[in-house]
């Protein structure tokens, strides 16, 4: 049983208040784009083309400051499901600190990706799809609509990113 009075009383002096105030506009597209260069993994939402059925898989991606690359075998759910066209849901950061990517999908054959790209890839993932036995593709994600927020107080204005343009900066 809970204590009322405990959970109505203000936070101790020295603590932060629970939860955190809504950040602005700015600050939050500058969190997203730090988590976005920092972070390696993220969940990718796809269709199946063959059954229609929703699928999700932890991926690992690249963020060159326009897209997210990503690479998974050819004919996985998930590869099958990215070169559809149907599009695709990213999500990276914990529950407290959603990021939520929805974008245009671009299949890139291994062989026709920029080396430079490759090369960066597979150093900041670990992980080279040119040296696996299994044929793999690469898939750029041009993010046209991105979402952040932390806490329900910060559900109004989560859209960070609309129509491939940041909110609330000048770039």
């Amino acid at each position: 049983m809970t204590n009322t009075d405990d959970v109505c009383r203000p936070p101790a002096e020295g603590v932060p208040a629970f939860p955190p105030p809504p950040r602005a506009a700015a600050e939050r597209v500058r969190d997203v784009r730090t988590m976005l260069g920092r972070e390696i993994d993220c969940w990718v939402a796809t269709v199946d083309p063959a059954t229609g059925a929703p699928h999700l898989i932890p991926l690992s991606f690249d963020w060159d400051g326009a897209a997210l690359l990503l690479a998974t075998a050819e004919r996985s759910i998930a590869g099958r499901g990215l070169a559809s066209g149907t599009g695709v849901r990213i999500a990276l950061g914990s529950t407290r600190d959603v990021v939520m990517v929805d974008g245009a999908v671009e299949t890139i054959a291994t062989a026709d990706l920029d080396p430079a790209a490759a090369d960066r890839f597979a150093e900041r993932t670990g992980f080279d799809p040119r040296q696996t036995s299994r044929r793999y593709l690469f898939f750029r994600v041009v993010p046209s609509r991105i979402q952040a927020w932390r806490e329900e107080n910060e559900l109004r204005g989560r859209d960070v990113m609309r129509e491939g343009r940041w909110v609330g900066t000048d770039g």
